[in-house]
């Protein structure tokens, strides 16, 4: 008896190249720009990058340090893709927690 092939459902227009475990996690943007930060929300997550949910309004450079308080630490971040409010990052690696950070 053969198993059932389980396929992935995606949806248009988003080539997913390694499943993301969805997840709802609260983060903060931290730049270099007089450490300024904004809060996100990271929906889903891997070892080698995530997507996270920004504000509309919040202007996210290229390269950013994410920190994530139920990880404990901060991942060095490179942006993939930008999409409305949504943004895909790569981590580059990590650091941690910053010493600025109030959370």
């Amino acid at each position: 008896m053969m198993k059932p092939v389980d396929n992935l459902q995606q949806g248009p227009g988003e080539p997913q190249r390694e499943h993301r475990p969805r997840v709802l996690k609260g983060g903060t943007i931290i730049t270099g720009i007089q450490n300024s930060e904004v809060g996100v929300t990271v929906r889903n997550q891997h070892a080698g990058g995530a997507e996270l949910k920004v504000p509309l309004e919040s202007r996210v450079p290229d390269r950013f340090l994410l920190y994530v308080p139920l990880d404990g630490v901060a991942y060095r971040c490179e942006v993939r893709w930008r999409r409305n409010d949504r943004i895909g990052v790569k981590f580059t690696g990590i650091e941690p927690k910053p010493k600025l950070h109030y959370g």
